[in-house]
């Protein structure tokens, strides 16, 4: 794309070189340096401006020009004679021959309206081309972006993880080695005790008196049989499976998954526009020709045809669908609660919208009601208009995500966003749309 940009541009500067050079030529007293360097400058043009053909077609003079021709003529006809307009061939005129100032005006014109064509045609290409390659930079930097904030959401969830697993495998240990060092302490105890009676038992080798030893041997066995407990080895392994296993990661990525709250929207009919009709069940809307007498809640929504959901978020990640098919003027997204409900306000971030749309054939993320019109700059990558759109929001990590949900493929993400209060589902609709349908889905690969 930017290589064919410069090639663009390139033609541009060449044909505004010979533009600048034609001007001069106006003021040029001889005219067959003018010829000749109009001849000069179409070879120029052909050889230069690529992708470029400059019809140069002269009248064949050779077939008029030769000794017989009058003669030809009147032999042919005597009462009707052909004016003819004849244009000079500057390739075989003699250096003599004198241009009238009229045909050097006429030929300056048409070739300056012919160059500030194909500048004008270039100039058309070259933005064309331009908003090509921002469209494509556009679509790189919100997808960077929506990379960054899901990376950084899985680095923090694998951290979170990563601490409850160590702080549950610190718990395990401590269950299984408290009951362990217990009874060590205890068969350490019973070594401790039966020391003492083999010192006393080597001491009492050298008695002399039978009777006492014997009186003392009975007492040491009651000691032994009272003091000493019968004691067994604790054994209980770490149930090491339960930390180290090769399905680790895809365990989290699974827990994070799950976490996504496939949410059942249904319409708020409170903050509906008089012009919208909400279905009975509350997950279809469309817009109307007829006003519907409604008492002014100070929740809906009277200068433009929208409508919210009625459960708002404060917290968590949550995801939807809408079914847009067969509409072509549309928005969707999510809505602050605090957001401007009885006059015009223009559809952004910085008004506490977060939604994209359609107008006409083309995604947009911004809308300037104040001209009634998509915000300049705000045109969405070039792609398929999904029938289907995904709305996911991450409260926590500030984004909301959008999706075609039929072919899971990521239309654009709001970064860097801090949210405070409620955000509610938001739906916008024109004038002869077909209903916009809530609808079930699972979400995306998020």
């Amino acid at each position: 794309m930017e290589k064919n940009l410069l090639a663009v541009q390139e033609n541009i500067r060449i044909i505004q070189e010979e533009i600048t050079k034609l001007k001069e030529q106006m003021d040029q007293k001889d005219n067959m340096i003018f010829l000749k360097e109009e001849a000069h400058r179409n070879r120029r043009i052909n050889g230069d401006v690529q992708q470029l053909a400059v019809t140069d077609e002269t009248l064949p003079v050779e077939k008029f020009d030769h000794p017989y021709l009058l003669n030809t003529v009147l032999r042919e006809t005597l009462d009707a004679i052909n004016r003819v307009s004849v244009t000079l061939d500057v390739e075989t005129a003699n250096p003599d021959l004198v241009v009238s100032e009229d045909r050097k005006s006429d030929q300056l014109k048409s070739s300056l309206d012919s160059l500030t064509k194909k500048k004008s045609d270039f100039q058309e290409k070259e933005q064309q081309q331009k908003e090509k390659i921002s469209g494509v930079r556009k679509q790189s930097h919100s997808v960077q972006s929506h990379i960054t904030s899901q990376f950084a959401e899985l680095r923090r969830i694998i951290t979170e993880k990563e601490q409850s697993s160590l702080r549950d495998l610190r718990e395990e240990e401590k269950r299984i080695l408290n009951p362990m060092e217990k009874n060590l302490r205890e068969i350490q105890e019973n070594i401790r005790f039966i020391q003492e009676e083999i010192l006393k038992l080597t001491e009492q080798i050298d008695q002399i008196d039978g009777v006492i030893f014997l009186k003392e041997e009975a007492r040491r066995k009651r000691r032994i049989n009272d003091d000493i407990q019968e004691l067994s080895v604790t054994d209980e392994a770490l149930p090491v499976g339960k930390f180290v296993h090769p399905y680790l990661l895809n365990t989290v990525l699974r827990e994070k998954l799950d976490t996504i709250k496939q949410v059942s929207v249904t319409l708020d009919v409170e903050t509906a526009n008089q012009y919208l009709e909400v279905s009975e069940d509350r997950k279809s809307v469309r817009r109307t020709g007829i006003r519907r007498n409604l008492p002014d809640t100070g929740k809906r929504f009277t200068f433009w045809p929208c409508v919210l959901g009625s459960e708002g978020f404060t917290s968590g990640k949550h995801y939807w669908e809408v079914e847009v098919t067969g509409n072509r003027f549309w928005w969707l997204g999510v809505a602050a609660e605090s957001v401007e409900r009885k006059r015009r306000v223009r559809l952004s971030p910085e008004t506490g919208f977060w939604v994209i749309g359609r107008f006409g054939d083309v995604l947009h993320r911004d809308y300037d009601v104040f001209r009634g019109l998509p915000s300049p700059g705000a045109r969405l990558a070039a792609g398929p208009i999904p029938g289907k759109v995904g709305v996911y929001l991450s409260y926590e990590s500030g984004t909301v995500s959008f999706y075609n949900a039929q072919t899971k493929t990521h239309l654009h993400t709001f970064t860097g966003n801090k949210f405070t209060g409620n955000l509610y589902p938001f739906f916008r609709t024109g004038l002869g749309n077909q209903w916009l349908r809530i609808c079930s889905g699972s979400a995306p690969g998020l």
